[in-house]
């Protein structure tokens, strides 16, 4: 923790002009982000200096639940057991910018659902936009200057002034009907630290955990099923419709192997290569069934969704065989 003269209280002391997101959100990836939560918290162990890619096994168990896939989360006893890093929920009673300058300055701080409309790095989709909850990591806070830093989506970034009287609702009247956000508490200091070759022991463990996690009967057969009955509305639907979905499905599936691929390979290295190569299969057939949605034309999805789950049974049988 580093605190200014200026008033700023900061957890890493980054900077947003200098920053670099971890090459689980390069451009170049074909999601290059996971979902609103995953992606924080990647960025956070990664500014922290430790590896993410070790706790993404969660994404294995991803199912089909219905109407949408898994929204997977790395799970909190592997995060505490990976990087010594306990999560848990606390009541925001009090001011937020309070709570997280007093977390902050004991070497802990919030994760908090906090509203689009008033972030500036969603500038082309929800910023002054659209109401939209979503989770970020504070990781520097200045109430006096009215500045927030934090994490977001695929990377790191500051906010200040009406922003930042929005998010936390100061200074003018707000709606009352509002409950308060969902707010949790991290707090790095809940164990030991694993680092280098403990790191990947540790998460080959917990890769063969999660891969047994996996789902009994092949999901994305549930998820053609499901898809041949939502085909029709979806085609009439418009296309706000269409993201909602895609965002729910194809899109939440894909990012899940794409980051569960590079999971593989970082944990099992040249064993893993075979298991990896199918779960990118996967990637590129979500992305080729996103763009045949959002054409909304009428089209055949049971070959797509044929290979696919194909796929989905080759990148386990091979992961078994490099386990074992």
């Amino acid at each position: 923790m580093t605190a200014t003269e200026t008033g700023i209280v900061s957890l890493f002391g980054l900077d947003p002009d200098t920053y670099a997101p971890h090459r689980l959100h390069a451009g170049d990836r074909v999601y290059v982000e996971t979902n609103c939560y995953t992606d924080i918290l990647i960025e956070f162990v990664h500014a922290r200096g430790d590896e993410p890619l070790a706790m993404m096994g969660c994404v294995l168990a991803v199912d089909f639940e219905g109407d949408q896939w898994t929204f997977f989360k790395p799970r909190p006893e592997d995060v505490e057991r990976l990087y010594g890093l306990d999560i848990h929920e606390m009541q925001p009673y009090r001011p937020l910018p309070g709570q997280i300058v007093e977390q902050i300055g004991a070497g802990r701080t919030l994760i908090v659902e906090l509203d689009s409309w008033y972030l500036p790095d969603t500038a082309a989709t929800s910023y002054r936009n659209e109401h939209v909850k979503s989770s970020v990591i504070a990781e520097s806070i200045d109430p006096g200057g009215e500045r927030l830093r934090y994490f977001h989506g695929a990377g790191y970034y500051e906010l200040e002034g009406e922003d930042y009287r929005g998010v936390f609702r100061l200074g003018r009247e707000f709606s009352s009907d509002v409950l308060p956000p969902y707010t949790e508490l991290a707090r790095l200091d809940a164990g030991p630290r694993l680092l280098g070759e403990d790191l990947r022991r540790a998460a080959r463990q917990m890769l063969a955990e999660n891969a047994a996690r996996r789902p009994s009967r092949n999901p994305f057969l549930g998820f053609g099923e499901q898809l041949a009955r939502d085909l029709p509305r979806l085609l009439e639907g418009d296309a706000a419709a269409y993201h909602d979905y895609a965002f729910a499905t194809v899109r939440m599936v894909g990012s899940a192997f794409e980051a569960g691929a590079d999971h593989v390979e970082w944990v099992l290295g040249e064993a893993g290569e075979g298991a990896a190569a199918s779960m990118r299969e996967i990637v590129e057939g979500c992305k080729t069934l996103s763009f045949k949605l959002a054409r909304r034309r009428e089209f055949d999805p049971a070959p797509a969704i044929a290979n696919l789950a194909t796929a989905w049974d080759e990148a386990f049988a091979k992961l078994d065989d490099a386990l074992a």
